[in-house]
């Protein structure tokens, strides 16, 4: 594949994965959506279908791998390190792209969101994580339809969760190599999904599992862009927890693969 396929592949399948990500995320937390308070469990599922979508867009381009922390454990376990830089560009650029046709598809809901008067006196609102010591929010009342954020602000407890969970991840998707032809059918990106739905509802209660610095990072450089009314800060003192949490899980898990499945 050539290093266009592998942009074009990855931005156009980050981009619908975030887009479906964040369109759940959007449709559970803002008034005037009909999907408002269905919850975490719509949540998860609403993220894995996201990996199913956008990973069968991309898989014939660019082999579907959408997340720098799946990148860097194929990289690993390969010893080839040449297209990383490329998939790397079409990750963040589909995040961003993902996260602003997010807003594009809610606008309505989050300026109704945004200029209630419950969601103005602190009830009602969906910061990305709790109220920090003096009381004030982490981040905006809409943060956590863009990124994620900690239950509990505990700097190793969160690092490690997501060291974790995106371990998890990355192992499941180099494994897949070692049953004849299960990476490159649709089975594998079905079973990847499934297990995405399954991090959500087993090890996303800390910290909303961001296992992507790409799901992570773009959508919070929007949130911070974009013209939302009240919206708060974007919590940029978190933010490096998300990105380095996952690719320590991803180097991890490609370090066990080498180390223990070859």
């Amino acid at each position: 594949m050539s290093n266009g396929h592998i942009v074009i592949g990855e931005l156009f399948g980050t981009a619908v994965l975030i887009l479906l990500g964040g369109g759940v995320c959007a449709a559970v937390t803002l008034k005037k959506s009909k999907a408002r308070d269905a919850g975490w469990v719509a949540i998860t599922f609403g993220w894995g279908f996201g990996v199913l979508g956008g990973a069968y867009i991309a898989n014939g381009y660019s082999g579907g791998q959408l997340n720098p922390a799946v990148t860097l454990g194929i990289a690993i376990k390969t010893n080839q390190w040449s297209h990383v830089p490329y998939y790397l560009i079409g990750q963040f650029a589909g995040a961003l792209i993902g996260a602003f046709l997010v807003w594009v598809v809610y606008m309505g809901q989050f300026t109704a969101h945004l200029t209630d008067s419950e969601v103005l006196a602190g009830h009602g609102a969906d910061p990305a994580g709790p109220s920090t010591g003096d009381g004030s929010l982490p981040g905006g009342p809409v943060l956590g339809v863009f990124s994620t954020g900690p239950e509990i602000r505990n700097t190793v407890q969160n690092l490690l969760t997501e060291i974790v969970a995106t371990a998890v991840l990355v192992l499941f998707i180099l494994t897949q190599g070692m049953t004849n032809g299960l990476a490159l059918n649709g089975l594998g990106i079905l079973l990847t999904a499934l297990l995405v739905v399954g991090i959500g509802l087993s090890l996303g209660g800390p910290t909303g599992y961001a296992i992507n610095p790409a799901r992570d990072l773009g959508p919070r450089i929007v949130h911070s862009l974009l013209p939302l009314p009240n919206k708060g800060g974007s919590d940029w003192g978190y933010a490096w927890i998300p990105v380095v949490g996952p690719l320590a899980g991803a180097a991890i898990a490609g370090g066990l693969y080498r180390l223990c499945f070859t």
